[in-house]
């Protein structure tokens, strides 16, 4: 059967969810709704075939919506998703799942004392460059694991293209730490089991309001060391490079969904065959939703799955 998903949220996230399930043809739009109202417009010049209501709690108790994408700000996730839980509907969730620990930790139980299926839009999930890595450690291909590290750089936050999501650049929700590092967190512990942050330390501009502009992390998972840094401003293309070191050989993860190895010599591509990667990683993305939502094998993670990251995250940021 085709899953009716009901979008709350339809900024750039909700854009792109609508995009790509539209793509994929495994799905049947039937709401969506966002507070404000140049979204709105955007939404109704973008996919007039999509439905709107005049509020959320229309729109999640709308008899046909089986399930809740909530793709609006992290703070809001909590609110709808509860309206979610209480109209019992499966809830699908843009990450991070919140920005307060308590509410998270809160939502988490709700959602497992009521038998909720829950999930979040960690697409590394099922990303053939993260499957390939994950195939490669457990047949010992690597060899022994000597750590794995990561460096991001964004020469502007937010990005270009985020221009119309203000609250990104400030601290209450946003900066690229919850936006982008939060998907290598939950990767490393796919990767290598929970984390543990050792230490950390973030530099903020003089304006409170203001997100992070550089960090440093160090994180242990099961003996295996995990180093990472950030920094925004500066020219220069933007970087978002992960990799795992092994005796053996080595994996770099690059720009999201482009996958090198080395075994000592200069770096290999690799996934080759994949004539657009970002596009591989969507649809296997939503296949492996659609499996989640049909009771069949996925790897689709949980709240709970969320609520790991955030902790990570939430106590770097605290860190500044």
């Amino acid at each position: 059967m085709t899953p009716n998903i009901a979008f709350i949220g339809l900024g750039i996230m909700g854009h792109r969810m609508l995009t790509n399930m539209i793509a994929h043809g495994g799905f049947a739009l039937v709401g969506g709704w966002d507070p404000s109202p140049a979204a709105r417009a955007r939404t109704e010049a973008a996919f007039p075939q999509l439905p709107l209501g005049e509020t959320a709690a229309e729109i999640i108790a709308d008899a046909r919506v089986q399930v809740v994408y909530i793709a609006c700000p992290p703070a809001a996730h909590a609110e709808h998703a509860r309206a979610a839980i209480a109209a019992g509907k499966t809830v699908f969730c843009e990450k991070p799942l919140g920005v307060d620990l308590a509410e998270s930790r809160a939502l988490v139980r709700a959602v497992e004392d009521s038998n909720t299926p829950n999930a979040i839009n960690f697409p590394f999930a099922d990303g053939q460059a993260a499957n390939t890595i994950d195939a490669a450690l457990e047949d010992g291909a690597l060899g022994a694991i000597a750590g794995a590290e990561l460096r991001l750089h964004f020469s502007r936050w937010p990005r270009d293209w985020q221009e119309n999501a203000a609250w990104l650049a400030e601290r209450a929700e946003g900066g690229y730490v919850r936006e982008v590092f939060s998907h290598f967190v939950y990767l490393v512990q796919r990767l290598f089991g929970p984390a543990e942050l050792i230490d950390a330390s973030v530099r903020y501009p003089a304006d409170p309001k203001l997100c992070e502009t550089h960090f440093l992390a160090r994180l242990d998972c099961g003996g295996v060391p995990i180093s990472a840094a950030g920094s925004a401003g500066g020219a220069g293309p933007d970087q978002i490079e992960f990799t795992v070191w092994g005796a053996e050989r080595s994996y770099r993860l690059w720009d999201w969904n482009r996958l090198q190895s080395s075994a000592g010599g200069p770096w290999r591509d690799e996934l080759t065959e994949l004539e657009d990667p970002r596009q591989d990683g969507y649809l296997r993305m939503l296949d492996n939703f659609r499996a989640f939502l049909a009771g069949e094998p996925h790897s689709m993670p949980s709240f709970r799955d969320a609520l790991a990251v955030q902790v990570i995250v939430e106590e770097i940021l605290a860190r500044g």
